[in-house]
């Protein structure tokens, strides 16, 4: 199905790219977040079964779907394990998306959502990629902050920040790094 027949799509992209700006991307609020879940948890629930592919269409569809699955719920699920529960559909959507060449199709700002879910892994592998990429999108810019989470990921094998949220016992040294400032 074509993006056009996908109001939410639709809908998510203009709010995202139109109505919030890069402050509300990089630095939310109780606001912010508010109204993400209000205008697309219903969508989020809906549509989270199903198979990646069907989010591939096009790459406009692929972004939304990214959106939907890795941004959304982490401002809808603050403080809850649901915030990363659609990561792996997320992360298919993405290699997916990269597989079929839609990164370039993307203007400038979109394009490090579409590799967001890469650099939230908890694998290795989809790190290195996210390094490789952050290093081209938006000239480097966001390099440093993909740098310090595969570092997370190279010393930890995942994010010590999620533990308590997701029921894991932190190491002492987890619970350092947090207390470092790891922990976004």
């Amino acid at each position: 199905m074509a993006l056009a027949y996908r109001p939410w799509a639709a809908d998510l992209l203009h709010f995202w790219f139109h109505e919030l700006s890069p402050r509300d991307w990089w630095n939310g609020s109780e606001e912010i977040d508010a109204k993400i879940e209000k205008r697309f948890r219903p969508w989020l629930e809906a549509l989270y079964l199903c198979p990646p592919g069907s989010f591939l269409s096009d790459p406009q569809l692929a972004l939304a779907a990214v959106l939907l699955f890795d941004q959304v719920p982490r401002n809808s699920f603050r403080d809850d394990p649901r915030a990363f529960a659609t990561d792996p559909l997320a992360r298919a959507i993405t290699h997916g998306a990269l597989h079929r060449g839609y990164l370039a199709m993307l203007r400038r700002e979109q394009r490090q959502f579409l590799v967001m879910p890469l650099m939230h892994s908890e694998d290795m592998a989809d790190h290195r990629i996210s390094l490789r990429l952050f290093t081209w999108i938006n000239g480097g810019a966001n390099l440093p902050f993909a740098r310090s989470h595969a570092r997370m990921i190279a010393r930890f094998g995942r994010y010590p920040h999620r533990n308590k949220v997701l029921g894991r016992t932190s190491s002492a040294a987890e619970k350092r790094a947090v207390e470092a400032g790891f922990a976004w």
